[in-house]
């Protein structure tokens, strides 16, 4: 019954498409149907209103960091299988045809959740690859990488420290398949930028 509980209000939590939610009821506009389609906060920014698009990002944060920390408290056997279902259902969201957007907030909401270090560090990565590249895509995905070697690297010297420990395994494979689903979510950017067609953030 937890695992179904967890399941449920993590999955529903990040399926909730805020991005749809606030271009249509503020300016009228189905954001799908602008710039690259997508339901998240980086395509709403093209619709010119930056308080959406900053709505839009802070409320997926929230809805990767709400699930987590109530599993963390009423459900720690369960954190990983609700860290997956609130990424998941922002990806694959029920009420949109399982179509949702690439889960990079909601990815750095569920790293505050879990760590506020690992959150920290996922934005000073993120901002000091966009302000190199000016790719969001490419700062989304290193960033990512990022995260978990260092998180790897961290609890593998612990585990030479103290052989005995198991600490930060279960994490270590939950950030690699968040890297790869990330990866996943940016296949098309990826073949953009192998085309030379991908779109620069304006700075």
């Amino acid at each position: 019954m937890d695992i179904i509980t967890v399941f449920l209000f993590s999955y529903l939590s990040g399926s909730i498409p805020f991005g749809l939610i606030l271009t249509k009821i503020f300016i009228k506009v189905d954001v799908r149907k602008i710039g690259s389609g997508n339901i998240g906060a980086t395509n709403v920014f093209r619709t010119g209103n930056k308080l959406l698009a900053t709505s839009t990002l802070i409320l997926d944060v929230i809805k990767g960091y709400i699930p987590v920390i109530l599993a963390m408290k009423f459900f720690p056997d369960l954190i990983q299988l609700s860290c997956l279902m609130a990424f998941l259902g922002h990806i694959f969201p029920i009420w949109i045809k399982f179509k949702g957007g690439k889960g990079v907030a909601t990815y750095l909401g569920i790293l505050f959740a879990l760590s506020i270090q690992l959150g920290f560090l996922f934005i000073f990565t993120w901002s000091v690859i966009t302000l190199i590249f000016r790719y969001s895509s490419v700062s989304s995905i290193f960033s990512t990488l990022t995260v978990f070697v260092v998180t790897f690297i961290k609890n593998n010297t612990l585990k030479i420290i103290n052989p005995n420990t198991n600490f930060g395994e279960n994490i270590n494979i939950l950030l690699f398949f968040f890297f790869i689903l990330i990866v996943y979510t940016h296949r098309k950017n990826i073949l953009n930028l192998k085309n030379k067609t991908e779109k620069k953030i304006k700075i």
